[in-house]
């Protein structure tokens, strides 16, 4: 067997144990059963699901490198979506049993660790081994709420860090660290996840829809929105399909999002995109700023992601710009960008395919998924994605 180099991330809900005190065990494991499949859901195709154990999911992707950026997008929208999942379910069942009434007691929390792993087959199924995975396990067992009252969060080691390219204290992550026996003193970073909720939930949304659009290209990919969002998201990816010779991002602890700021270069010109809206994987906006030898051209453009049955279909859509003179320049530039799209989402579309064909080879089946009674509590509420 060889090592790999791996992103270990062990996700819990916590307040499970005593939320189970007193409660229905029916509905509790219906409940369980449906919060744990909107995680790993939520989670995948990023990070595969190693084991699931109890109220926690093991979960890896086997890398190098991290882009910083894609797993705090990757960690934060599983989060968000955890939270509007347990809203939901609580506002849909009509039930007034304590496992149906308590569900806002439960949180989530993550640990996340970069280090090397062995992969064994044991009965028929896969299992990760070695001192990285024993650390990423013992760390569930921390004082952040004690040190910090911080009770959502994602506790990232340094090791992690060191993989992520972004600048944590710029992003305003604690620092801290963690004794065990056997393993000594574990330095680690705190990301406040409910502050990012309330930060999610209160900011603006910017988005260009199909009524502001005075031009939409559409194309669909067989590949799924958290895959399709990472090649049209990352520099390193735009540079192979979209006829750029360099993506510089300027941003807050060199994380992409709203606030950032994208030097697309083309040559020597550069088109400039401010982020307005984030939301992975559904959509982003930016306000753009091309320059023309009429002067420079400002509108926003709006790029959504919308999941089919077979994988996404990308929605580019771009409003008329404010000025008369501007849309003059639009309106003339409209046959260059309609052959432009044309010539990177078909280079797009066909790098998303190779990607899925490599993914596709080194898969590995993943333990099934725990599911909730047909006639229990959030029997007939649709998933969230």
């Amino acid at each position: 067997m060889a090592t790999e180099s791996a992103c270990l991330l062990l996700t819990d809900i916590s307040g499970y144990t005593g939320y189970l005190a007193g409660v229905e065990l029916d509905h509790a494991q219906d409940i369980l059963a449906d919060l744990m499949g909107t995680i790993v859901s939520a989670l995948r195709p990023s990070f595969r699901l190693a084991k699931l154990e109890g109220d926690a999911a093991f979960t890896f992707a086997i890398t190098d490198k991290l882009d910083g950026s894609l797993l705090l997008d990757t960690i934060e929208r599983c989060y968000f979506v955890f939270r509007r999942r347990r809203r939901d379910v609580r506002q849909a069942t009509s039930c007034k049993c304590n496992a149906c009434v308590r569900i806002p007691d439960l949180n989530l929390k993550f640990v996340v660790h970069h280090g090397t792993i062995l992969r064994q087959r044991v009965a028929g199924h896969e299992e990760l081994l070695g001192p990285d995975v024993i650390l990423v396990h013992r760390l569930l067992k921390n004082d952040v709420i004690a040190s910090t009252g911080i009770e959502a969060y994602a506790l990232f080691t340094q090791q992690c860090v060191d993989a992520m390219d972004v600048d944590v204290s710029a992003l305003g992550m604690r620092t801290a660290s963690e004794m065990y026996e056997h393993m000594g003193v574990v330095p680690v970073w705190v990301h406040d996840l409910g502050r990012r909720w309330r930060e999610e939930e209160s900011r603006t949304r910017v988005i260009v829809d199909e009524r502001e659009a005075v031009y939409q290209f559409d194309t669909p990919t067989s590949a799924p929105p958290q895959v399709a969002w990472e090649f049209v998201t990352t520099p390193g990816r735009r540079i192979t399909w979209q006829g750029v010779t360099g993506v510089k991002v300027i941003a807050t602890g060199n994380r992409r999002g709203v606030g950032a700021t994208n030097h697309c270069m083309h040559g020597e010109g550069a088109i400039i995109e401010e982020v307005l809206d984030w939301r992975p994987y559904d959509y982003f906006t930016c306000r753009n700023t091309v320059p023309t030898g009429m002067g420079p051209v400002r509108f926003l453009a709006t790029t959504e992601f919308e999941p089919t049955p077979g994988g996404t279909i990308l929605h580019e859509r771009f409003a008329a710009p404010k000025t008369p003179k501007e849309r003059a320049i639009m309106a003339q530039m409209a046959s260059w960008l309609a052959e432009a799209l044309r010539t990177s989402t078909t280079r797009l579309t066909e790098q998303l395919d190779e990607e899925l064909e490599r993914r596709g080879r080194e898969a590995t089946e993943e333990p099934a998924l725990p599911r909730a009674r047909p006639d229990g509590p959030v029997a007939g509420l649709s998933s969230v994605s």
